[in-house]
């Protein structure tokens, strides 16, 4: 997961402030993801690290959907997109319901239901395979609706 994060950094790293400020949450996310697999089975330490990665979880999520989403269907309209918006069409249900299971994770945490490290274990193995899918539709997002228009003019509306 770290090395497609960095890939994308390295792809459009510089291009716009809002998508280099969301792929550095998704490499921070991508860490505290890989903490609570490493954090120590104590209690503590593994309800604080775990909390961290649940805050960063759904701060990653909100910025995707509340955000970049919005500027990059925005954009392509902007330049008569019609194949890249449609292509985002496809794709936002598959993100929406990979949202849908992070918030999940993350109340049930805010609940107090993740303290069986057994469990746990099980849930946060799925959702580390639901975000890297995540992440490869957002960088099929970025690639179809940002990158494709940077040479092009903007479409008259």
């Amino acid at each position: 997961m770290l090395e497609s994060c960095q890939n994308a950094q390295e792809r459009w790293g510089g291009v716009h402030l809002l998508i280099d400020r969301w792929l550095q949450e998704r490499h921070e996310l991508i860490a505290a993801y890989a903490a609570v697999g490493e954090s120590p089975k104590a209690p503590s330490a593994n309800a604080q690290t775990l909390q961290k990665f649940c805050e960063i979880l759904v701060d990653y999520v909100s910025a995707g959907h509340f955000e970049v989403y919005e500027q990059l269907t925005n954009e392509a309209k902007a330049f008569g997109d019609e194949r890249g918006l449609e292509l985002a069409k496809q794709i936002y249900p598959r993100i929406e319901a990979i949202t849908e299971v992070a918030l999940s994770f993350n109340d049930r945490c805010d609940n107090g239901d993740c303290r069986d490290n057994v469990s746990l274990g099980e849930e946060l193995q799925h959702l580390g395979q639901l975000l890297h899918e995540r992440f490869e539709l957002e960088d099929c997002l970025i690639e179809v609706l940002h990158n494709a228009h940077q040479q092009q003019p903007v479409a008259e509306l």
